[in-house]
């Protein structure tokens, strides 16, 4: 359990990070955030969202493997 919630953290905090860096221009490779249309003009907030919910996951990740 604490291997698949670490790379679900991993997987979030990293496409929240991506959608951050497409937002603001650095990074234009890859990511979800900014294909979904209905996310059309909340792609920050749905970014952060996304790295909130990773961090919660890696918590969650520390805290089954105690």
């Amino acid at each position: 359990m604490r291997g698949l919630l670490g790379f679900v953290s991993f997987v979030l905090i990293t496409q929240g990070v991506g959608g951050l860096a497409h937002h603001f221009g650095w990074f234009e490779l890859w990511g979800l955030v900014h294909r979904a249309g209905f996310l059309d003009g909340h792609e920050v907030y749905a970014s952060i969202v996304l790295i909130v919910l990773g961090l919660a996951a890696g918590g969650l990740a520390e805290r089954a493997g105690s």
